[in-house]
Order: structure tokens, then sequence, then C-alpha cells
């Protein structure tokens, strides 16, 4: 399954960044996720649980999120959940007259027969994408009406 969610928000580029990588604050900020949790790892990197609701549905994943504010990429790699081995990416570039925001997904279920299927028809736009789709509307939203402004000085 492979997706790409795409919205033009105008909004200063680092704003934007700021809100898409601060994670930790998304259950305040986007109303349909529940929780996310920061998660140790041995390595160092920025791990999470993390919990949404599809309409009545509660999901959740645990991911590994790489940002790279130079090249204005937030990356996700899915450790946990049904969505395990998913790779998403966050590119945001600056347009003439706003910030192009791009969510990639791509997920490969390795289950017998029917992984290509559930994943295609079930999981990626019931579910991914509906949930990533909100994401992005919320992120437009917060960043239009300043609330980055502040987000600005998380240092993520």
């Amino acid at each position: 399954m492979r997706s790409a969610l795409r919205i033009r928000m105008h909004a200063p580029l680092e704003r934007v960044f700021a809100l898409a990588a601060d994670v930790e604050r998304w259950p305040e900020w986007l109303p349909h996720y529940r929780y996310v949790r920061r998660l140790p790892d041995p390595t160092g990197e920025r791990r999470f649980a993390m919990g949404a609701r599809r309409g009545p549905i509660p999901v959740r994943w645990e991911a590994i999120q790489r940002p790279c504010p130079p090249d204005g990429v937030i990356e996700f790699e899915h450790t946990g959940g049904v969505t395990r081995g998913m790779h998403v990416a966050w590119r945001l570039s600056q347009g003439d007259d706003g910030v192009d925001v791009t969510i990639e997904h791509q997920l490969t279920l390795h289950w017998p027969v029917i992984g290509e299927l559930v994943a295609s028809w079930v999981i990626g736009p019931q579910f991914v994408e509906a949930i990533a789709r909100r994401t992005l509307r919320r992120i437009k939203q917060l960043s239009e009406d300043g609330l980055g402004v502040w987000a600005d000085e998380v240092g993520v």
C-alpha cells in the first residue's frame, strides 16, 4: 500500500514543521489522537506509543520518529501494531504562497494470501489515510491560526 496526501498551508515552514514534529503535544492539538507517550530506546531514538481514533474505533501503534529540519522531512518507522513496518514521511517545501506538505505512507503486510488486499483496501484508506487526512487538516488550521508562534520554540 502506497499513498500520498497533500495540502498547502499558508504559514511559515518553521511553524508547520514544529507542529508536525512535536508529536507529544498532538493529543492536546488533535482531537482524534488519544495519547502519545515517549518510550525508552536503548539507541537514543525518538520512540513513541501512539493512539488515535478512526471514528469510534481506537487504533494504536509504536513508531520511531526521525525529524530532519534542514531537509523539511519528518520520518516515522512503525515498530509495533498492525502497521508494523510502515514507513511514513512528512515532506515540507516552501512554495510561492505557502508550504506544500505531503505525507507519504508505504506499508507491506506480510500476511499470506490477503496481506496486500487488507493493506490496500482496508488499513490504508479506512485507517491510515483517514487519520492522516484529519491530522493534516488540523495542523493546517493550527499553523495558519498562529499556534506555531510558540510551538516554534519547542526545539524538536
